[in-house]
């Protein structure tokens, strides 16, 4: 645990650097989070860094229970009117450990996965560690839709990671599932299961319009 909490501290820092320098008008540009902008996310960031065990049953039981009201809550609790604060605060609770009741492999899925979000539509480029990207990954792989997570997205298919195993210098492999395959990236398969889209050469294979077709993207 204390190793995921490192990795999500150095991506929050990665993106309060990237985004210091903003122009005002970016604030504004959709994400890949339909009905969201960057803005948005960023908000959303900050409660998901300032949301405790106690603070989470409070407020989805104030949404009654609905993912979507529950985050769309939070966000319009946490977006200043200018970015700039909103930035601030998640300067301020970056390095925070607190989390809702869930499977603390969820914080490198939020980090990751919320770090494009906001970057891609930017033009921003990162590189994240493989290995917990792929652990993410795996956790989205074992996860239904209907609680975040893109399970039945790759159902039927087989996912290999192209940035792992020997021939990338990695020493681990990442192969999952059997049926058409579909290879790309660590990062673009879990962007893919994770229901955002992804860039027409990120994944390759028979598989691809089975894994990149609309799966209802869940915010959280």
């Amino acid at each position: 645990m204390h190793e995921i909490w490192t990795v999500v501290h150095a991506e929050r820092d990665a993106l309060v650097q990237d985004l210091e320098n903003l122009p005002a008008e970016q604030w504004a540009t959709p994400s890949l989070c339909p009905g969201w902008d960057v803005h948005d996310v960023l908000a959303h960031l900050v409660d998901d860094a300032k949301t405790t065990y106690f603070g989470f049953v409070r407020q989805f039981a104030a949404a009654r229970f609905d993912f979507d009201r529950y985050n769309n809550n939070a966000v319009a609790r946490e977006r200043a009117d200018d970015p700039r604060r909103t930035l601030d605060a998640f300067r301020a609770v970056s390095h925070r450990t607190t989390s809702a009741p869930v499977p603390k492999a969820t914080r490198l899925v939020e980090t990751f996965v919320h770090g494009e979000d906001i970057r891609r539509p930017l033009g921003i480029k990162r590189e994240y560690p493989v290995d917990h990207v792929v652990a993410a990954l795996r956790f989205q792989l074992g996860t239904g839709v209907s609680t975040g997570g893109g399970k039945e997205r790759a159902q039927g298919l087989r996912l290999v990671a192209t940035d792992s195993g020997d021939d990338s210098g990695i020493d681990f492999a990442f192969d999952h599932g059997a049926g058409p395959e579909v290879r790309g990236t660590a990062l673009a398969l879990l962007l893919a299961v994770s229901g955002r889209p992804v860039a027409p050469n990120e994944l390759t294979g028979p598989g691809v319009p089975q894994i990149t077709k609309d799966g209802g993207i869940n915010h959280g």
